[in-house]
């Protein structure tokens, strides 16, 4: 899918409110579990051990929430792209949920809506994203978080 477009930093402010689009669907393998698991030092069964998962309350392992908030870095740039900028950084996120689990072997995307765009010192703007990840099939979202970035102008 095409990443909605903005020719500079100043065009976000009068974009607030709008849905920027979805990202491209990605599959959870066990191998992307792990690989989380060996970075972050957590190693608990639900998402490691897929012989004792089977028989816990996911009936599978599922991805950490963490991973899950993680690929977000990921999806944003699918989604989103500001032109004309000499840089842009990941300043926080506010409000981090995660309503459902991820099951190892299903697929996520993530979509994306403009709730805040300011200008701050130095002129960059400030943008708030809301971005829900869902899963293929599934009602509840695995992972709801209001992303934070600063786009400063070239």
């Amino acid at each position: 899918m095409a990443a909605t477009v903005f020719d500079s930093p100043a065009a976000l402010r009068s974009a607030v409110g709008k849905h920027l689009g979805y990202s491209d669907w990605l599959e959870i393998t066990q191998e992307r579990v792990d690989r989380f698991a060996e970075a972050t030092g957590d190693h608990q069964w639900i998402h490691v051990d897929p012989v004792r998962a089977k028989d816990g309350p996911f009936g599978t392992t599922i991805a950490h929430g963490y991973l899950t908030m993680s690929l977000v870095n990921l999806f944003l740039p699918q989604i989103v792209e500001v032109r004309n900028v000499s840089m842009g950084v990941n300043y926080g996120a506010d409000r981090l949920r995660f309503p459902a689990p991820v099951p190892v072997g299903s697929r996520i995307r993530a979509g994306g809506e403009l709730i805040e765009a300011d200008e701050v010192k130095g002129g960059a703007v400030q943008a708030k994203i809301r971005v829900t990840v869902e899963v293929e099939g599934q009602d509840r979202p695995a992972c709801v978080v209001e992303t934070i970035s600063r786009f400063v102008p070239a």
